[in-house]
């Protein structure tokens, strides 16, 4: 019997939490990046200071979402299904290296494999990108207190800047009223290596992203399993047996 003429099989395997996880990842991703990137070039927009403190407000409600999203979605490693779990996210194990054989030999032999999961290198990008998230998750917060005096950081940071500590919660972006200027300095310097890794990994996560997407469409096309609408339904399905079922 051709695969052509085998009878398609459902499978389920997505469950609700990581599809929502999925696309409100999606939605505050797009969202940090494209105000990120006007807040990267404000002075070439010649945004004004009052326009370059509203933008990074926004940009950090959008990033208080996103880092407690993808909280959610670590914690639910722990009890979601197979799929969501972190055996099958994190890369190297024995599962993850026993399957790169009968993937590799699917791409030599023009015949793709059915993964209910992620497959081999789709595997290896989703750890990649748990660690960007994550890590622009922790910088983010850091300079949201640093920079505009924001939860969970800002409190004690305007406080140790503060001239009068008992107007430390009066203070403004970009204020120098009631601003020690050399402890204000200091914490800019303690802020620089949280400011260079977040543009970096920014960077990182734009081709990254990039890549993401590319490797979605050329599975969809190659295996032809419903990998995009499986983030809506689910559902995956396949005339072939699952290799990691």
């Amino acid at each position: 019997m051709n695969q052509a003429d085998k009878p398609l099989k459902q499978y389920h395997v997505w469950d609700l939490s990581v599809r929502v996880f999925h696309w409100i990842n999606f939605i505050c991703v797009i969202g940090l990046l494209v105000i990120g990137t006007v807040i990267l070039n404000n002075k070439i927009l010649g945004i004004s200071t009052d326009g370059k403190i509203l933008l990074k407000t926004i940009h950090v409600y959008f990033g208080y979402v996103f880092a407690l999203n993808l909280s959610w979605r670590m914690v639910w490693a722990f009890f979601g299904n197979r799929y969501a779990r972190w055996r099958s996210i994190i890369p190297f194990k024995k599962e993850h290296r026993e399957a790169f054989k009968p993937f590799m030999n699917g791409i030599r032999e023009n015949k793709p494999v059915f993964f209910l999961g992620h497959n081999p290198l789709g595997r290896m990008m989703v750890a990649f990108l748990f660690l960007l998230l994550s890590t622009q998750a922790i910088t983010g917060l850091v300079l949201a207190g640093t920079d505009i005096y924001f939860p969970p950081f800002g409190p004690t940071i305007a406080e140790w800047v503060a001239v009068d500590k008992s107007k430390a919660d009066e203070i403004k972006p970009y204020s120098k009223e009631n601003v020690n200027a050399e402890n204000y300095k200091a914490m800019r310097d303690i802020r620089k290596p949280f400011i260079t890794t977040h543009v970096y990994v920014f960077y990182t996560l734009l081709g990254t992203i990039l890549l993401h997407i590319i490797g979605v469409v050329v599975s969809e096309i190659r295996e032809k399993s419903g990998l995009t609408s499986a983030m809506i339904t689910g559902e995956k399905h396949s005339a072939e047996e699952p290799v990691d079922r």
